[in-house]
């Protein structure tokens, strides 16, 4: 708009001075009533241009400010079910966010189990909402980020309601740094959304490598540089928001980074490393209280919160993971994996007593039948649901997306099991899972999946009796999610 004016000046100035030009040419063979006239003939042409100048100024004026009263001006939209307001120039905005995950499940379970397993020898048959979420999230200021997010749901019973996620980010490309309470990145099925996933759960290893030092609710410092074919992260972490009072809270530190060697139209390879350092535990007693460390899991279903492998707390001085993860995708077909390596380091150990070691390991695929990819996001380097390439609308002939799934699992919590020094051995428990199912995406904000799974759960008896406490079983389950 400037240069518009500047070239319009120019061209005015240059005009004129043509004129002006002229006339003196002519004024020289011209009588003195002739060049009188003509004078007046340029001064009122000047003072139309003048007049053209002063109105395209007030019109410039006039749009400038209509440009920056819509900068100002406050929008409300709507986006894959998501409500946002924000400002006209895009520096503030606040997003409102929903989940529901209720899950239905059945436990095929053997009669006349021991009694010595508890609680275990019946699996509640039943419903629990698994997530059940409000919050709003945004931006401010132009480079800070923020969350907060509150959840009602919780493994085998409801919850009462408690603070899942509430943490400040500032971005300056590429950099990030994130403070407050939230999961830290640790690994590829960490960093995956629960919204999209291939499962109702995550599998066990992954769960065990980031209940040490990451996991929900984790306060945290974070870093991160985020590129196009790499991720590099780093937190120190502490304890987990809402949890019980203790005499020193756990210090951990944990890292992850990620890479993609090889990038396709429809194709991608990915690679990454993870690791945890648990470096002073949580003391949970006074002056000379224990500093304990386990590692369990719930058998990848929450319908019933029934833990059937743990390592139990193990006084340690500190603890640690490590992880290898990889995936590759080809269109609709997704593989990915991780292997983890777990070690506790035991404080005051007596003679012969050695530090205990576990690993765990997963594979699973998922193959989008209607053809649509998994979206691979680039900020967190993990896989979330697939676009939805014709959402459910019947009279259309359109229904959704359908993927097929299925997963591999194996989490092993025994260490030294058959030692015969008592304190030496660990007898957490093995345990094997096979999963397979279904999952409908009607669109971008619902999905129903069914699932059937079957464990297997190899445990000695962790007080040294000859009874074990393993069992086999399957379970069906079933459940319905919107989430904006």
């Amino acid at each position: 708009m400037t240069l518009g004016r500047t070239a319009f000046r120019a061209g005015l100035i240059a005009g004129v001075s043509l004129l002006a030009t002229a006339g003196v040419a002519s004024a020289q063979t011209a009588t003195p009533d002739d060049a009188a006239a003509r004078i007046a003939a340029l001064e009122a042409q000047l003072e139309t241009l003048q007049k053209q100048v002063a109105d395209l100024k007030a019109a410039t004026a006039a749009s400038l400010k209509d440009v920056r009263a819509a900068q100002s001006a406050t929008t409300v939209s709507i986006a894959a079910g998501r409500p946002t307001i924000s400002s006209g120039d895009g520096a503030y905005s606040a997003t409102l966010h929903g989940v529901m995950q209720l899950d239905a499940a059945q436990y095929f379970q053997d009669k006349g189990l021991p009694a010595v397993i508890g609680n275990a020898r019946d699996l509640n048959n039943g419903t629990n909402f698994r997530r059940a979420r409000l919050g709003v999230d945004g931006k401010f200021a132009k480079y800070f980020d923020y969350s907060i997010l509150l959840d009602f749901g919780g493994a085998g019973t409801d919850g009462a309601g408690q603070l899942q996620e509430l943490f400040l980010q500032y971005n300056y490309a590429p950099f990030k740094i994130r403070v407050g309470a939230y999961a830290p990145n640790l690994g590829l099925e960490d960093a995956a959304s629960t919204n999209g996933s291939l499962f109702p759960e995550r599998p066990s290893s992954a769960e065990a490598a980031r209940s040490l030092a990451g996991a929900d609710r984790r306060i945290a410092l974070q870093g991160q540089i985020v590129q196009e074919r790499w991720l590099l992260s780093g937190a120190v972490t502490g304890a987990k928001a809402g949890d019980g009072q203790t005499f020193d809270e756990q210090l951990g530190y944990l890292g992850r980074v990620a890479f993609i060697p090889v990038k396709g139209l429809d194709y991608l390879i990915h690679v990454g490393a993870n690791a945890s350092v648990v470096a002073t535990p949580a003391q949970t007693a006074a002056l000379t209280g224990a500093y304990g460390v386990t590692i369990q899991d719930r058998p990848e279903l929450r319908v019933d919160g029934t833990q059937l492998i743990t390592t139990g707390a193990i006084d340690a001085k500190g603890a640690r993971h490590f992880g290898l993860e990889a995936a590759a995708q080809k269109k609709g077909l997704l593989i990915q994996g991780e292997y983890f390596d777990y070690k506790i380091d035991r404080r005051n150990a007596a003679a012969g007593v050695t530090d205990p070691k576990f690993t765990g390991w997963y594979v699973e695929g998922g193959w989008v039948l209607t053809g649509e990819a998994r979206k691979y996001n680039p900020n967190t380097f993990a896989f979330d649901a697939p676009a939805i390439a014709n959402p459910f609308d019947p009279k259309a002939g359109k229904w959704g997306a359908w993927e097929l799934a299925a997963r591999y699992s194996v989490l092993d919590l025994n260490h030294h099991e058959n030692a015969t020094l008592a304190g030496d051995r660990v007898r957490g428990g093995e345990q094997t899972i096979w999963t397979v199912g279904l999952n409908w995406f009607p669109n971008s904000v619902t999905k129903f999946s069914v699932d059937y799974l079957d464990v297997d759960i190899d445990r000695k008896d962790p007080a040294g009796g000859l009874t074990a406490l393993s069992q086999s079983y399957q379970a069906v389950n079933f459940r319905s999610q919107f989430a904006f």
